[in-house]
């Protein structure tokens, strides 16, 4: 007879909880292999982001982080790779910053409409790699990739030539019009673009929980001949979920716009690597709404607090990515390890 274990036994022996002791604990070993403290280190880390000083650029962060985990998340859960992130996002962000230039709109609704199409840029060129896939079969793993580069040369050429602010030596545009942006909470860096990447998230645990389309989703993740069998046309929806998954991501792209400073600059808005701390955190939890947000915010906290360890115990902030990957490899392990006694223990039952 099966057994079910307590909630806070399940939570000790689930994969992730694995993975991430296990990362700390590979940290603390190479703190201590260069002379540090760990404890001094992973306290410099909490309060450096989370502390009064560290949490606006925590959440500032987090806010580019849960939406990029959110995006890459949507089509994970049906079984679907988009690692064109990065394209869709700059689009987002371009798109966003021409319209807020341009627009001849009362500031309000220049903002609103800016949003509008950085969201509109990110689903279009997702959708394009979807076509590749649907079509012309190229992998959406390849398409989505190879995309992404055309992406980030057109709107290098954009910044550095058509809208290229006159008289700078640097690849920027002109600062948006005065009241053109989103509003900040108090004197923090941290904008409405929080709310919006929220709102998202719960948009997708409603659609991901209580809706067909949710539940049709997580049965061709689980199971893509299957879902096939039950009616799930594939192609519609992979089309539908890199849509959704690159409005995310030009949504996360325009809110990198319309918050300090106020512009696009060549490189900002890939240059911290959201995309792939993103996918991290949508692997981590296997792209689970909740989890996925969890893992995003964790990871926004090793983000910024790494700057905080620099400081306090001269260790590279790099360590924090080198705790990234451990968990993923950690996770990895232990789920194919949990998969193979699985499958082992199956001619076992079979035989009693």
């Amino acid at each position: 007879m099966a057994t079910t274990l307590p909630g806070p036994v399940r939570v000790l022996r689930s994969p992730v909880f694995f993975s991430v002791a296990a990362a700390l604990v590979i940290g603390a070993l190479f703190l201590i292999g260069t002379g540090a403290d760990p404890l001094t280190a992973y306290q410099a880390v909490l309060t450096g982001s989370l502390g009064s000083d560290g949490i606006g650029s925590t959440l500032t962060t987090g806010t580019s982080v849960l939406g990029m985990a959110l995006s890459l998340a949507i089509p994970l859960r049906a079984g679907l790779i988009n690692l064109g992130g990065d394209g869709q996002l700059v689009l987002g962000g371009i798109s966003a910053a021409a319209v807020g230039l341009y627009s001849p709109l009362p500031a309000p609704l220049t903002t609103v409409l800016a949003v509008l199409a950085g969201m509109a840029g990110g689903a279009l060129y997702a959708a394009l790699a979807a076509v590749c896939d649907i079509k012309f079969g190229v992998p959406l793993l390849v398409s989505s990739l190879l995309l992404s580069y055309p992406a980030g040369s057109l709107a290098s050429y954009l910044v550095r030539y058509p809208l290229k602010e006159p008289g700078s030596s640097l690849p920027q545009t002109k600062p948006l019009p005065d009241g053109v942006g989103l509003p900040a909470f108090g004197s923090s860096t941290v904008t409405l673009g929080l709310v919006l990447v929220a709102l998202a998230a719960v948009a997708y645990y409603v659609v991901d929980s209580r809706t067909t389309v949710g539940y049709e989703m997580r049965m061709t993740g689980l199971n893509r001949r299957f879902s096939a069998y039950a009616g799930v046309e594939r192609g519609r929806q992979t089309l539908q979920l890199m849509a959704v998954s690159g409005a995310i991501a030009g949504l996360v792209g325009a809110v990198g716009v319309l918050s300090f400073p106020f512009r696009f600059l060549d490189g900002s808005l890939t240059a911290p690597g959201y995309t792939w701390t993103g996918l991290t955190a949508a692997l981590l939890a296997a792209a689970a709404p909740v989890g996925t947000a969890l893992a995003a915010f964790f990871f926004a906290v090793l983000q910024v607090g790494g700057l905080s360890m620099e400081r306090t115990t001269e260790v590279p902030r790099e360590l924090t990515q080198v705790l990234q990957a451990i968990v993923i490899v950690f996770l990895a392990a232990r789920l194919r390890i949990t998969w193979r006694r699985k499958k082992s223990d199956e001619p076992q039952k079979a035989g009693v």
